[in-house]
């Protein structure tokens, strides 16, 4: 329970948000009870609980003849100091960190304040009804770490390695890149490998929050985190422990929760100006009324005073506020949603729209080849080689297509001067000769003249050109993803606008935005261009989210309010890029996203709402002398139990 002073730096993402690691300003209420039971954590609550009753039972029913005097205060002492003496040391601490305006302080003074003036019971009570709601307090902290804490603990701490055909068990740490894991059915993988075996099932819930098993095959990459279904599998090491795609995402969580909201800030500084008011507004109610009241006792107005300083604690919000965006984080977690930080839950609760890259966001992203169009003046199978072995350079989906079709590279074809041409393809030079493989936008740019009318083409086209001659084209067809239109229908009854930007070709984005029923699609740009029509989207004073693969749309993903990335498993840069990162590739989870944004935020106004209303009202009865110290308690503990127990509510929630 002590304030935090960390003086970690800030740093900055690819995007230039600061990231600032501190945890800075308010009261820690992590309360790391290590490992104690419930029972441990109450325990000092129901000492003094016990004690607090027999006492009250000999003040007023048992009234026997010795509980008076010195001997009724060591008694309510003994009720006080279980409960008391944690608070006090808190003070005692925050004081010395320069800290002396904590809630800590505020209760200490509170409650001996009601010792020095004789209201011992009260004392003890407001102490004790404190004591409890910290405990729910710790309890629902680590119920909210709940999520995070089972993700931590994902991935194995010992790894058995095959070494001369003999199994071994050794470290995952020091297990090194290139050896040869066995994972048995239900063992899960430590570290980031390629598979030997021919085929495996994997559970791949903890990287992505989908249960449906994915089975990979021979030579396919398999991630830290999955768990082997069916029979044995072997698994060559391709990544240090430390580089492993789970290790770059549990680091992400550990550090989202660093990343403070604007409301969060917000409240963090209000509490360090506001409590010192409180406390001066305190001294002005005991000793002030001596110059305007006839019949002034300094004994009720210290009474109200203390009343005052218990209402006034401003714990509801420095608790539930934090807790609350730690549940939304949580619960995207939980759903394979991993955002960088609780500012990204505020950000995109108030997207208005969502641009969105085409292929592998709303489309699969597994190309296939449909037609192949060489002309007659060339050799098909030469041709063909030669469009194989260049776009093995290139680690567009495409590239795969063409692959898959044609079969083996032959990397006896002598190819120079490769060189990638944003936008349009790839260009290189072959015994000599020119060879351009993309777009018609490509053979545009190099003056390349072609006899077809390509834009009445509904499939991708990929253009070649050899010395300086149109060869002919390649269609090549993505499918649509399973719930693009399910995304869009959720988009839409949200209010959020959809928007499709793509370099494809624009009959192709069309296409598929009627498809879908997006508002708007364009195709054919480059990627200044998209970052144009962000721009244009932006000067109308509106909120964007841009959803891509991160790392080709880096200028896009700088520029936008929310920079989501899709398949977050498949490209490191993703997560380096992103605010936001969906694990899986499913486009549902956009919606999903922006819905636990919302909820976040709506539970957090809530929570202020509250406790401000609450308090408000109460502080002006204390400082009438309308409320008692039992008004005081539910003002701070009651209110603080229940916006800790709204803040919990999101974690329960279906999404």
């Amino acid at each position: 329970m002590e304030k935090c002073c960390s003086t970690t730096p800030e740093k900055t993402d690819p995007k230039g948000h600061k990231h600032n690691h501190s945890e800075g300003d308010g009261h820690d209420h992590s309360h790391d009870t290590g490992d104690q039971s419930i029972f441990q954590m109450f325990l000092p609550a129901i000492i003094s609980f016990v004690i607090l009753l027999l006492g009250i039972a000999f003040d007023n029913y048992i009234k026997p003849a010795w509980f008076t005097g010195w001997v009724r205060l060591v008694w309510f002492l003994a009720a006080y100091i279980p409960v008391g003496f944690p608070v006090l040391k808190d003070a005692y601490k925050s004081i010395i960190k320069g800290d002396v305006f904590s809630e800590f302080f505020l209760m200490g003074i509170a409650t001996i304040g009601a010792f020095a003036i004789g209201e011992y019971p009260e004392g003890v009570a407001v102490m004790l009804f404190y004591a409890v709601g910290e405990v729910f307090q710790s309890m629902a902290v680590t119920r909210a770490k709940g999520n995070i804490k089972a993700l931590l603990d994902q991935r194995p701490d010992e790894v058995t390695i095959m070494e001369n055909n003999q199994p071994k068990t050794i470290k995952a740490k020091e297990t090194k890149i290139g050896d040869v894991i066995q994972l048995k059915p239900g063992e899960k993988l430590a570290l980031d490998g390629e598979l030997l075996s021919d085929s495996a099932s994997f559970n791949t819930a903890a990287l992505t929050g989908e249960s449906k098993p994915d089975t990979k095959n021979k030579g396919e990459v398999v991630l830290a985190g999955m768990i082997n279904m069916n029979s044995i599998a072997l698994v060559k090491v391709t990544t240090a422990y430390e580089d492993s795609k789970l290790s770059k995402i549990l680091e992400l969580v550990q550090n989202a929760t660093a990343q403070k909201a604007p409301t969060e800030l917000f409240i963090r500084k209000f509490a360090k100006i506001y409590t010192p008011i409180v406390v001066f507004l305190a001294i002005g109610i005991t000793f002030l009324p001596y110059f305007f009241v006839s019949d002034y006792l300094f004994r009720d107005w210290l009474y109200r005073a203390l009343i005052f300083l218990v209402i006034s604690c401003p714990c509801a919000l420095v608790i539930s506020i934090p807790l609350g965006y730690f549940g939304g984080i949580g619960a995207a977690s939980r759903n394979g949603i991993l955002f960088k930080g609780s500012n990204f839950l505020d950000s995109i609760a108030e997207i208005q729209n969502v641009v969105m890259d085409k292929t592998g966001t709303m489309t699969e992203g597994v190309f296939k080849v449909q037609e192949v169009s060489i002309n007659s003046g060339f050799n098909k199978d030469e041709i063909m080689q030669l469009v194989n072995l260049l776009e093995s350079k290139s680690t567009h989906p495409v590239a795969t297509a063409i692959h898959n079709y044609v079969g083996e590279i032959n990397y006896s074809i002598p190819m120079e001067n490769v060189e990638e041409i944003a936008g349009h393809g790839l260009k290189a030079t072959v015994n000599g000769k020119e060879l351009l493989v993309g777009n018609f936008k490509l053979m545009d740019k190099f003056n390349i003249s072609y006899d077809i009318n390509h834009a009445n083409i509904v499939y991708t086209l990929i253009a070649v050109a050899y010395d300086k001659k149109f060869a002919g084209y390649i269609t090549i067809a993505d499918s649509i993803k399973t719930d693009a239109k399910e995304t869009v229908d959720n988009l839409h009854k949200m209010g959020v606008k959809a928007t499709m930007l793509s370099g494809d070709k624009g009959t192709v984005v069309k296409y598929v935005a009627d498809q879908l029923g997006i508002d708007n699609a364009f195709g054919d740009l480059l990627p200044e261009d998209k970052v144009n029509k962000v721009k244009e989207i932006k000067a109308k004073n509106q909120t964007v989210a841009f959803v891509g693969d991160g790392v080709n749309d880096a200028p896009v993903v700088a520029l936008s309010d929310v920079g989501i990335a899709m398949g977050g498993l498949g490209s490191d840069a993703t997560i380096e890029t992103a605010d936001v990162v969906i694990q899986d590739d499913k486009p549902s989870k956009i919606p999903m996203a922006i819905n636990i944004g919302k909820q976040t935020k709506k539970i957090v106004w809530q929570n202020i709402i509250l406790a401000f209303a609450v308090k408000a009202v109460v502080l002006v009865l204390g400082a009438g002398g309308l409320a008692t110290m039992w008004e005081a308690v539910f003002a701070d503990v009651g209110v603080a139990l229940l916006a800790i127990l709204n803040a919990v509510r999101i974690q329960r929630m279906k999404f």
